[in-house]
């Protein structure tokens, strides 16, 4: 019997260790600040709705801008970005410590500042997460994933307790303040960081056609979408804790902001629970099992913590909240990564994350309403509702297993010798590849071009056919476009080894006597274009 991996395993890794350690500093300077920002609301607003925005205005970002953020992660140098993005926290975070220390913060300006705080992090998180990959090998990379949601939540078991000490003894213009501190260790490790970067053979990926690349890629693949579903519900449903804590706190409880801060933390001391015990759940259980387990598990903390009023209770209840949370969303975090060739995870990320936190910040919203016209208890109830519809819902969208295939570039194309200059940009390049199938195969034959379209068009194909000859029924003819030549080279080299089995079952089945013929032509129009426009200006005029 094969030896269980230790869940510290990333940490034999030198960059993980260092990155990871200065991401606890990190992490403990935003839980300080996000309990000096909810208390604060508190303090100036007798809005319910408005407490709740605060936490709606760290989430809108992520969904917002997550996607263009993913496709700079596989674009450009994905330190220089996280850099960037910890610079501009760390400055908005000292501009909010200044307004406060003033006295000039609004309402208004604060869910501005927290919003901005939020574009930072939605710039530093496809990155951060997409470099796992780089950091630490696959088979370490479940382990990793769930260490980054350790780092996060054993600052949050502790954070906000010292948040809340922090913000009713000094204030919250102080927590903005240690906030903006606390960048320093990261960018300081971040700069030390000397990743290995891969020779780039082709060009930049023009910024537009990364995002749709991105989104093809997920449109093609089920069990991503599945995954994203099943986050967007998740993330609406289960933030309404999150969101309304802090008039739990104040309203329900009867307690300050230490209260807050040590309803939080317990919040976080579950997480922690949870990632410890999330391995041995991974090696027992389906990941549908677990995941539907975890949703109705946070519905029942939901409901219990809608009913307490008594401060033991609630802290009881949001124990197994904590632990709920962390693992769904690192299992969603890790099915994403193992089901994602390189090329493309830091998007697959994005749009994973677009889909979670784009729930959160519509969830916010909704409980946040929901509270302020029938009260916080009703709204925790309704979330907990949801949650069990959510957790039904995997008797229909199940989610999928780990992934097991080989996502590993296949790394056989060879650019073909060609007869005319062609330039980079040359095209449109029209494919055309030709098989001879006899009758007995062409079920099996049209079940494995399925696959191939999907693969095809997942890569970057645009307007795919397959052709069968009226004259010689055994030929049949795959077709398909690519903009430029160097998107032609661009969407062979996305090839994996999973994708290899595909065409070895279609060579199988070709019964040449040479492999299947493959074409490349360009496009080229009969008539110039200098003869089209007089027509053009005079149907104008007309």
């Amino acid at each position: 019997m094969p030896q269980r991996a230790s869940p510290l395993e990333p940490f034999k890794h030198p960059t993980f260790r260092a990155l990871w350690t200065a991401t606890l500093a990190s992490n403990l300077g935003g839980l300080i600040q996000t309990v000096g920002a909810g208390w604060m609301m508190t303090t100036i607003s007798d809005s319910n709705d408005m407490v709740a925005l605060v936490q709606a205005a760290t989430t809108l970002p992520i969904m917002i801008f997550s996607l263009a953020a993913g496709a700079l992660a596989d674009s450009f140098d994905r330190r220089n970005i996280m850099l960037t993005a910890q610079i501009v926290m760390m400055l908005v975070s000292a501009g909010l410590a200044i307004f406060a220390f003033t006295g000039l913060l609004t309402p208004w300006l604060l869910l501005a500042f927290t919003f901005f705080i939020g574009c930072g992090t939605a710039l530093h998180n496809p990155s951060w997460q997409a470099s796992m990959g780089d950091i630490v090998p696959r088979e370490d990379l479940p382990a990793a994933v769930t260490l980054n949601g350790v780092s996060y939540n054993l600052m949050r078991s502790l954070g906000p307790a010292i948040g809340g000490i922090i913000v009713a003894l000094a204030g919250a213009a102080l927590a903005f303040a240690l906030n903006a501190v606390s960048y320093i260790a990261l960018i300081i490790a971040l700069v030390r960081w000397k990743p290995q970067r891969a020779p780039r053979g082709l060009p930049r990926e023009a910024f537009g056609s990364a995002i749709s690349a991105g989104l093809r890629y997920i449109a093609m693949s089920p069990n991503l979408l599945k995954v994203l579903f099943r986050g967007l519900v998740f993330g609406m449903a289960g933030i309404s804790v999150l969101a309304l804590l802090p008039v739990v706190a104040r309203d329900l409880v009867q307690g300050g902001a230490f209260t807050y801060g040590i309803l939080l933390g317990s919040f976080g001391v579950g997480a922690i629970l949870g990632a410890l015990v999330n391995p041995r759940l991974r090696e027992s259980w389906h990941n549908e099992t677990i995941v539907r387990a975890a949703f109705l598990g946070f519905a029942f903390s939901a409901i219990v913590l809608a009913l307490s009023r008594d401060m033991w209770l609630s802290c009881l209840a949001l124990l197994p909240a904590g632990a709920c949370w962390v693992v769904t969303l690192s299992l969603f975090n890790v099915t994403v990564q193992l089901s994602t060739p390189r090329w493309v995870v830091g998007r697959a990320l994005s749009l994973y994350q677009t889909a979670t936190f784009g729930g959160m910040a519509a969830g916010s919203w909704i409980w946040g309403l929901t509270a302020d016209g029938y009260g916080p208890e009703q709204a925790l109830i309704a979330s907990g509702v949801v949650l069990v519809l959510g957790a039904l819902v995997g008797l229909r969208v199940p989610l999928p297993e780990f992934g097991t295939l080989n996502l590993d570039p296949l790394d056989s194309f060879n650019e073909p010798t060609l007869r005319l200059d062609l330039r980079s940009r040359s095209g449109p390049i029209m494919v055309m590849v030709d098989y001879e199938i006899a009758q007995q195969d062409v079920h099996t034959f049209l079940a494995v071009m399925t696959r191939r379209r999907r693969i095809r068009i997942r890569d970057g194909a645009r307007q795919w056919a397959l052709l069968r000859d009226l004259e010689s029924p055994n030929v049949w003819t795959e077709t398909y476009h690519v903009a430029t030549w160097v998107e032609y080279v661009r969407h062979n080299q996305r090839r994996t080894h999973a994708d290899a089995e595909v065409s070895d079952k279609l060579r199988a089945l070709h019964r040449g006597d040479q492999p299947p013929r493959v074409h490349r032509m360009i496009e080229r129009q009969t008539v110039p274009i200098r003869d089209d426009m007089p027509l053009k200006e005079q149907v104008e005029i007309h």
